[in-house]
């Protein structure tokens, strides 16, 4: 009896070592996979940036490290584009489009999430539907109105058609539903009303939802091209992926300048997702469409 009671021990942990073993190895596995994505998905950014530092006789060559470098290709792509009044117009217009969004999506959210009326659901449908809906559908009705009203080749053109999307209502609304409404209760027997219990109940408890949607907005609109293509005539008043196109011609693409200024127009995007990866993994996660 005793005997069988010692053994019973090392024969039960035999299992549990081999899934120990499989799982450290599934582990490590998944961690070289995971490394090998990164760096397929990082050298393109790498190569791009490499490629702006070659002079322009040493532009096509393969080697990974550049031989020689300069800062030549970002002097010529100053000089040969307004790429700061660009940066500053494309900043104008994502920030402002993000703002705009957020607060209609909130207002709009707070509508559907907390209040009955009738068609509620039909008119919550048609929201749902324009986000359906391709941009070439409504790009000539956007480009008259704006026409008409003046207002071609600036900044407030690209804005207006931004001021509300489809997602951030979607989105907010959606977690405004899920919020616990024993809260929203209690803060009613307080004495709050509604304006009070949006600003200051639901906003600063949505704080991780909000700031996910404003990341997954600002990429959105700072990548924004072929409204301002539509509406652009002059250079400073452009955004700078259409300064980027500039460099590609019939006659040829001129690689170092266009590398310098894809570099320069990268740079914002990437200083934010290294500051908020995890609002900018979150936001992509809960939009589900990325």
């Amino acid at each position: 009896m005793t005997t069988e009671a010692l053994r019973a021990p090392r024969i039960a942990t035999r299992p549990l070592r081999r899934i120990s073993e499989k799982s450290g190895l599934d582990t490590a596995a998944g961690h070289v996979l995971m490394v090998l994505l990164s760096i397929f998905c990082l050298f393109p950014v790498y190569w791009m940036l490499a490629s702006s530092l070659r002079p322009a006789n040493a532009m096509f060559e393969t080697s990974l490290v550049p031989t020689s470098m300069s800062l030549d290709n970002y002097t010529q792509a100053i000089d040969a584009i307004p790429i700061a009044r660009m940066l500053i117009n494309t900043l104008v217009f994502s920030v402002l489009s993000t703002v705009f969004q957020l607060l209609t999506g909130i207002i709009a959210a707070f509508a559907f999430a907390r209040w009955k009326f009738r068609f509620d659901k039909l008119v919550y449908t048609a929201i749902a539907l324009t986000w359906l809906v391709p941009f070439q559908v409504v790009m000539i009705p956007n480009y008259l109105l704006i026409a008409q009203m003046g207002l071609l080749d600036s900044v407030a053109a690209l804005i207006l058609p931004n001021l509300a999307a489809a997602l951030a209502i979607l989105l907010l609304a959606q977690a405004m539903r899920g919020f616990p409404r024993e809260v929203i209760e209690a803060a009613r027997m307080d004495g709050a009303r509604n304006w009070r219990i949006l600003w200051e109940v639901l906003v600063p408890n949505l704080r991780g939802t909000i700031a996910s949607l404003a990341i997954l907005i600002f990429i959105s609109s700072w990548n924004e091209y072929f409204w301002p293509l539509l509406l652009s005539r002059t250079a400073e008043n452009s955004v700078i992926q259409i300064g980027i196109q500039m460099f590609m011609t019939a006659e040829g693409n001129q690689w170092g300048p266009l590398m310098a200024a894809s570099t320069l127009a990268s740079l914002p995007v990437l200083l934010i997702y290294i500051v908020l990866q995890r609002q900018v993994v979150q936001s992509f996660m809960k939009s589900g469409i990325r």
